[in-house]
């Protein structure tokens, strides 16, 4: 039996903790099964060498910035393969690139094109343990590469895949995946099971348990994944393929944050003026998410979209570039309050139940999106939790 193991920054935070993830590894391998571990940075760690590089300058080099960020996975994979050694067992610690990760190009946001498992699986028949570096991987030049935020998630599931491990266990600091995020809303039940597209939409739509594009990955690769505390052992929620699952209109309500608005009022109604804007704002790498425009008149239109708040500067260089409208307004005093369930293919008066309700406590939609299993409204920053709280009691999600 292979199981791969991902610990979280939380769970890594101190040499305490440290060690306490390296006794939990060793009763798995006691368990007659083979290990693989992927670490993240220690918490904190991550953001203080960001800040050291803006010490210099606020737009650093990206191949200089993920040949300091995959440090801190490093650091943390050396001191955990340490700790095993210490305890009597066999552990080997590899970065990114010994564990045979091979990205493509595209520095701080890179994605992974193949693993080489030729060492790993070495590593496995000689009986040890292995600690990966998560987060990074390398290009076909040899540079570094890194995943993005929450990329370890990434790495623990495409080696899972790769080397087609029996599960990928998430360790991090809850329990397992909720209803909604339980410091807003108190009653938040925690859920069993959950399947990949409804803990895809949460992930993309603002939960941060799991990364979505770790959860995408997973669902290609056919990886079941378990999420759980590294503080506890109770049992996790089990990430897997939707089986007799119709039945749960709403599992969960999510909150997003970082989210920003970009307006474009005025803008020329021809064809072709869209593709320009969001073809301008593809090359950045920016993920526009929610788009409405409204019909022409007097040959101009407005359009409106958001974006992650932490890439509106980057957006906004675009817009203002392109000159495209008479008038650009911009705002980051918006969230994104989603409700997410495979029952939703199968059932109506979903949609008309969450605007109902949002209306009876006085919120304003500024923006709809809807897929098959779910659907995000825009609002304002002030009435995000309100809205959380709401939907939750009005699918009666606490039941």
């Amino acid at each position: 039996m292979l199981i791969v193991q991902k610990y979280g920054g939380t769970s890594v935070g101190t040499l305490e903790r440290i060690e306490s993830v390296a006794k939990r590894v060793i009763e798995t391998k006691k368990s007659d099964a083979d290990v693989i571990v992927v670490v993240s940075a220690m918490s904190g760690v991550t953001n203080q060498l960001i800040e050291y590089a803006e010490h210099f300058t606020k737009h650093p080099d990206d191949i200089a910035m993920d040949m300091l960020l995959s440090s801190g996975e490093r650091v943390t994979c050396a001191l955990l393969t340490i700790a095993i050694n210490n305890m009597g067992y066999k552990a080997v610690g590899l970065t990114g690139r010994q564990a045979g990760i091979i990205t493509d190009e595209v520095h701080t946001k890179a994605r992974i094109e193949m693993i080489d498992t030729s060492r790993m699986k070495e590593e496995i028949k000689e009986g040890k343990i292995i600690v990966v570096a998560g987060f990074q991987g390398i290009d076909k030049n040899g540079n570094v590469t890194t995943l993005g935020r929450g990329g370890s998630d990434l790495s623990a599931v495409a080696i899972a895949g790769a080397l087609d491990a029996d599960l990928c266990e998430i360790y991090t600091d809850v329990d397992g995946v909720y209803t909604t995020d339980p410091r807003i809303e108190s009653r938040a039940k925690k859920l069993d099971k959950i399947s990949y597209d409804e803990m895809l939409e949460l992930a993309s739509l603002g939960a941060k348990v799991l990364q979505n594009r770790s959860v995408e990955l997973a669902k290609k690769l056919n990886v079941n994944l378990v999420t759980r505390s590294s503080f506890n052992n109770n049992e996790g929620t089990l990430i897997t393929k939707e089986e007799n699952m119709e039945a749960v209109l709403v599992s969960g309500i999510a909150l997003d944050k970082n989210q920003a608005r970009v307006t474009l009022r005025g803008v020329v109604d021809k064809p072709g003026i869209a593709a320009e804007i969001f073809s301008a704002l593809a090359e950045k790498n920016i993920n526009v998410d929610m788009i409405i425009q409204n019909v022409g008149q007097d040959g101009t239109t407005n359009l409106g979209f958001t974006v992650p708040q932490n890439e509106l500067e980057v957006a906004k260089e675009c817009v203002d570039k392109l000159a495209a409208a008479k008038h650009v307004e911009y705002s980051e005093n918006i969230v994104k309050v989603s409700v997410v369930g495979v029952g939703m293919k199968s059932h109506s008066g979903v949609a008309s139940l969450a605007f109902r309700t949002l209306a009876d406590e006085g919120i304003n939609i500024q923006m709809i999106s809807t897929s098959e299993i779910k659907i995000s409204v825009i609002v304002d920053q002030k009435y995000g939790e309100l809205a959380v709280r709401a939907l939750h009691q009005a699918y009666k999600l606490d039941k």
